[in-house]
């Protein structure tokens, strides 16, 4: 008796495809202990991300304070973590605005067709030919600095590539059978979008969130290190940066601690967005 092969669907297979690429793995619990560092290590500490001590300023890593302190005494282990947490709320928010806009435009873009794709796709080349940076200057002298200038700079062009993608993705799958069919026998055109069009969609969708995240990270890192983005006394990756690099050539800790966990955050993100696209790939399929 020959046995039957079990059947598995398309989502245990990605998982199980992602679970066999051990470095995309790693990094997901790499950046899930991130996440639990950066809400609750501030919860538990004893200092605050703004206590300032002048007699403890500049003390290398020590016991007491493990990533050291800065010039104006304050522990740099517990600004840290704090800068996660606005750098990793930003990210997260700002890619998922994308997401959900930039999907629902590629989608009634290509659904639609004809002017109506060309008026929209031809509105997002107008969108992504502004000079980002002078856009965040504009905004910063209209609304000032602050987590909310951040997410308005980056969202109002941000979810143009993945509109582009979410349209191209929509332009292949118009071409199978089973979308003729839906078409044929009358089924709603919202109905063949939610219901069919976007669920086939979903792999590259999310791969894509994971590879904007880091993106968003880094942005906010670098319009902090302008003083463009979030100001002091807050604590933030970019705002650390900028503090310690004219310190770095005495006081080294203070740019190597934010720097590094900058540089972990995207490293594991883009890592991750690969192995995720790798293991959603419908063409890896086993």
């Amino acid at each position: 008796m020959i046995d039957e092969i079990p059947q598995v669907t398309y989502w245990e297979d990605a998982w199980l495809r992602f679970k066999a690429n051990r470095l995309a793995f790693s990094t997901l619990w790499v950046l899930i202990a991130i996440a639990l560092f950066a809400g609750f290590i501030p919860l538990t500490s004893p200092y605050t991300y703004s206590e300032i001590h002048l007699e403890l300023k500049n003390m290398p890593p020590n016991v007491h304070h493990w990533f050291g302190t800065d010039e104006l005494g304050r522990d740099l282990f517990i600004r840290v973590w704090w800068g996660a947490r606005i750098s990793l709320f930003i990210g997260i928010v700002a890619a998922s605005i994308d997401v959900v806009f930039g999907v629902l435009w590629g989608s009634i873009a290509a659904y639609t067709g004809g002017k109506i794709d060309e008026v929209m796709m031809r509105f997002c080349d107008i969108l992504h030919s502004m000079p980002h940076l002078l856009f965040v200057i504009l905004l910063t002298v209209i609304r000032g600095c602050g987590i909310g200038t951040i997410l308005i700079a980056m969202t109002v062009t941000g979810w143009i590539n993945m509109a582009r993608i979410t349209r191209g993705q929509m332009l292949q799958l118009q071409q199978n059978d089973y979308i003729a069919s839906a078409r044929v026998i009358g089924c709603h055109p919202m109905r063949i979008l939610f219901r069919h069009l976007l669920p086939n969609a979903i792999g590259p969708i999310i791969a894509m969130l994971t590879l904007t995240i880091p993106t968003a990270i880094f942005t906010e890192a670098f319009l902090s290190f302008l003083g463009l983005g979030i100001q002091a006394p807050a604590a933030s990756w970019g705002v650390m940066v900028n503090d310690g690099l004219p310190a770095m050539r005495y006081y080294p800790w203070r740019l190597f601690f934010p720097a590094s966990m900058i540089t972990i955050t995207m490293l594991s993100f883009n890592i991750l967005g690969n192995g995720l696209r790798d293991a959603l790939d419908p063409r890896l399929r086993r």
